[in-house]
């Protein structure tokens, strides 16, 4: 079309001779050829440069034609349900722990096994919810609860470690410790160790930050908090120790020096435990009026429906539930609510 007109195109624009008659915009260079604008979904070479001659161009749905978008994003579904059924799933889940729950608060049931949960889903399906933990606290009126888990590698050694928070954002850890918290926890550990039977309860706390806090240079929760509630701890003649630096703490633990490891935060105690036991992990709610357990893990709903999961932890809960369940028919339930 730019030669019929005696034209000549190129990366700099239209010229006609030397001079420079377009280029500036791309409207520009097509009206010197004498078609309009084309947009760039329709530069196919289809035959868009004919149909724009011809003034038979499609017209695109534009930003301003639209008068609605709505999108929805999930990852809480293996993707072959609807968003009503996994709200409906959702809801059911809720209902059946509390179910179980107050089955045992009525002592109809000896101990409860819960399976993972959807927090996602649960929370979007209209129902307030943190987790499990605190959902079975809260239900049987417990102030005096924490989660402990535990487990064993391939070689039978044990780690054993009680959360003094749970399901906190990491930024609102530090906000939420307290001497009377970090105390509770670590009596509620050594109970836990007489409860199991073992011949010791030693336990060990860990620091909040990176080496203890490095004498107050790299924070002072484990001088104004942590310390405090060790000595307190160590006052009513538990044996304690902390706060310890956590990196090698897990360390010491693992090799039988501690019976059970306090830990300040959710993922600062379960990364050790499920790096040497995720399929053998146990979640033993502490404090509860009945005895609570479920697997260390959470639902999978990415390997959902493929018969590729491990049962392994729940196998694990399982069994620690049967073995405390026959420790409280032998002897008065030690557990203190």
């Amino acid at each position: 079309m730019a030669q019929e007109r005696g034209l000549r195109i190129n990366e700099y624009g239209v010229f006609r001779g030397k001079e420079r008659i377009a280029g500036e915009t791309e409207e520009s260079v097509y009206a010197s050829v004498g078609l309009p604008p084309i947009p760039p979904e329709l530069r196919e070479d289809r035959g868009e440069l004919e149909a724009a001659r011809l003034g038979r161009l499609p017209r695109l749905v534009e930003y301003a034609d639209l008068r609605g978008d709505l999108h929805a994003h999930t990852t809480a579904t293996d993707g072959r349900n609807t968003l009503e059924e996994m709200a409906a799933a959702a809801r059911a889940a809720y209902a059946w722990v509390r179910e179980g729950a107050e089955r045992c608060q009525r002592r109809q049931l000896d101990a409860l096994v819960t399976a993972p949960v959807s927090k996602e889903a649960i929370v979007r399906a209209g129902q307030p919810f943190v987790g499990q933990t605190e959902m079975l606290s809260q239900l049987a009126h417990a102030q005096r609860t924490a989660m402990m888990l535990l487990g064993h590698d391939d070689r039978g050694r044990w780690l054993r470690v009680a959360l003094a928070t749970t399901h906190l954002p990491i930024k609102r850890v530090s906000d939420h410790l307290t001497q009377a918290k970090i105390e509770q926890v670590i009596e509620l550990a050594a109970e836990a160790c007489r409860d199991l039977g073992l011949p010791r309860a030693r336990v060990a706390v860990c620091g909040l930050n990176p080496h203890a806090g490095e004498g107050g240079e790299m924070g002072t929760e484990e001088q104004t908090i942590i310390t405090p509630a060790v000595r307190a701890a160590q006052s009513r003649q538990l044996d304690v120790v902390g706060p310890l630096a956590a990196d090698a703490l897990f360390y010491h633990a693992l090799k039988g020096e501690f019976d059970a490891v306090v830990a300040m935060y959710h993922d600062q105690g379960l990364a050790p435990l499920k790096m040497i036991a995720f399929e053998t992990g146990v979640n033993w709610t502490l404090g509860l009026p009945f005895i609570r357990t479920s697997p260390d893990h959470g639902t999978a709903y990415d390997i959902a429906g493929q018969g590729v999961a491990d049962a392994g932890s729940l196998r694990c809960a399982l069994e620690q539930v049967i073995a405390l369940a026959a420790e409280v028919r032998r002897s008065p339930w030690p557990l203190r609510a």
